[in-house]
């Protein structure tokens, strides 16, 4: 989707959704609201990606300046999307704080990621004491870096290895302590490995996984079929599952309608993150969505 015009967005799209997509005065449907999981968190399918184009806490909407980022949440949130994915790796914190200036903090929910790698691409090699210590401030500034009392949801961000368990322990342990005072709602991770998937799958503490597939496997972690099962396997488990990636990582725009129509119908998904650098990209995202109603296992 990054550095599409208008026009380049708009003219694959035919169908039902034309009009809707074409038609700058239109509001599209606003996307369903979903209970996540076992989470108890109310939000919905749709969420706002901060992620575009990022690294070392900057990306393609930080870019934009304040005034145009704090006007994409609003703009999501004006259609219907409470769900803003945030992450401290993305340098989107600052932006979702000034935008919940106007926005009631209670109506949306938050999900951040913890980018261990602050700390050593080796965390291993760390100290028990010197990876908690990290993980507690981490927390701690998150909610002041957001203003808020609670985190909805936060994930250990990018795992690459199966064995990823112990040397995220003390990661985890803090954030089950954080669980447990109320300072968050859900835990998981963001896989950026099969084997990693594998063990998260499995793994009672994870509550929530972040997870890479579309229908031509491009920026996933392994075929669409092995990773559909492995999700489905998951959600069996009583894991929450938020789809990342369905176009691609952008290589896939000039596919997303399909692409939309499998994250809707493969029943893998109980939400899906989508990037957006325009207000027009998040109604021509809301227009799809409209256009292939989920199913859902």
């Amino acid at each position: 989707m990054h550095g599409l015009s208008r026009r380049n967005f708009v003219v694959p799209m035919i169908g039902g959704a034309a009009a809707v997509v074409t038609c700058r005065a239109s509001v599209p449907v606003a996307p369903p609201q979903i209970k996540l999981g076992s989470t108890g968190i109310s939000m919905s399918r749709m969420g706002f990606g901060t992620g575009v184009k990022s690294g070392r806490k900057k990306s393609a909407m930080t870019r934009q300046g304040f005034e145009k980022f704090t006007g994409l949440f609003r703009h999501c949130y004006d259609r219907g999307i409470n769900f803003f994915d945030l992450a401290d790796w993305y340098g989107s914190h600052p932006y979702c704080r000034e935008a919940l200036r106007h926005i009631p903090r209670e109506q949306v929910a938050i999900m951040t990621k913890l980018w261990w790698r602050t700390d050593s691409n080796n965390p291993g090699e760390l100290s028990l004491e010197h990876r908690r210590r990290s993980a507690e401030a981490a927390v701690e500034r998150f909610r002041y870096e957001l203003q808020t009392d609670y985190l909805d949801i936060v994930l250990l961000h990018c795992l690459v290895k199966q064995d990823w368990v112990e040397e995220m322990k003390p990661y985890m342990d803090v954030l089950s302590e954080a669980k447990a005072k109320g300072q968050i709602k859900a835990v998981g991770v963001s896989c950026h490995d099969f084997g990693a998937m594998q063990t998260a799958a499995e793994l009672p503490w994870v509550d929530v996984m972040l997870a890479r597939l579309n229908p031509f496997g491009v920026k996933c972690d392994s075929s669409p079929e092995e990773v559909l099962a492995l999700l489905q396997k998951a959600k069996a488990n009583g894991k929450a599952i938020i789809g990342m990636k369905i176009y691609g990582e952008g290589q896939l725009v000039d596919k997303r309608d399909e692409c939309m129509k499998y994250a809707q119908t493969c029943g893998a998904f109980d939400a899906m993150t989508i990037g957006a650098v325009s207000p027009e990209q998040v109604d021509e995202n809301l227009a799809l969505m409209a256009k292939y109603p989920a199913v859902r296992l």
